[in-house]
């Protein structure tokens, strides 16, 4: 299937990451995957939930939410219960955060990271763990100069994204309409030194062999080096 803007089998959607989107949180960042947009902001508290108190140790949690004009069909929001899947992907986002973060440096204080699309065209969940991972190392230095911490607790980079076989191909970076006609689809999270966080992978009305998964962790794994490059990047900037 030909992919939009002539990308190959092996390309990320053109990526930007914008840090100091917001003024008040201490780290905000908007991340553009092609079409899919998210802002993601990261705020500090002084406090640990009520079931961590006492223990030396902080928290890393998370919220995700898509507001109600980010897919072409007007979505409800959520005023009372969260849906599965947004409770699923803000725990993966959690998940995959604490995965890099020492809570024992973060002494008994929370970083609450809040991710919030505002336009989807497939890979939300993995995006907002990019995106979220630098909003958190910025509320990380905010804390910093403000004498809250005095090293940062984060001990090495995170991002995450999708990809998927439609036919005979192996597609990185899956948008809506890829994502819709994947027979196998999976989203992989990964640290900087080469570890996973964490494999989602099904087959949709399909199986796939050992051979398939070994295809689609390799190119998982080119992605999110690049993605990891272009975090990097990003935090190297001045703001402010």
């Amino acid at each position: 299937m030909a992919r939009k803007n002539k990308r190959k089998p092996n390309d990320l959607r053109p990526v930007k990451i914008t840090r100091g989107y917001t003024k008040n949180a201490a780290g905000s960042v908007l991340i553009e995957a092609g079409d899919t947009v998210v802002l993601c902001t990261a705020c500090f508290e002084a406090s640990v939930p009520r079931w961590k108190k006492g223990q030396g140790s902080g928290w890393v949690t998370a919220e995700y939410d898509m507001l109600p004009g980010a897919t072409s069909e007007r979505r409800r929001r959520n005023r009372t219960k969260l849906d599965g899947r947004t409770q699923e992907i803000q725990r993966l986002i959690g998940r995959s955060l604490r995965a890099v973060v020492d809570l024992d440096a973060l002494g008994e204080n929370s970083i609450l990271l809040d991710c919030d699309v505002l336009q989807a065209d497939g890979g939300t969940r993995t995006a907002s763990i990019t995106g979220a991972y630098v909003a958190l190392c910025d509320a990380v230095k905010w804390a910093r100069r403000e004498k809250i911490l005095t090293a940062s607790p984060v001990r090495e980079a995170v991002a995450a994204v999708s990809i998927g076989k439609v036919g005979r191909l192996f597609l990185l970076d899956l948008d809506y309409p890829e994502d819709v006609a994947a027979e196998v689809d999976m989203n992989v999270v990964m640290t900087e030194s080469g570890k996973f966080v964490e494999v989602q992978g099904t087959g949709e009305e399909a199986t796939f062999s050992r051979d398939d998964l070994d295809k689609l962790l390799k190119l998982a794994s080119r992605g999110i080096k690049q993605l990891l490059a272009e975090q990097a990047k990003a935090l190297r900037k001045r703001i402010g």
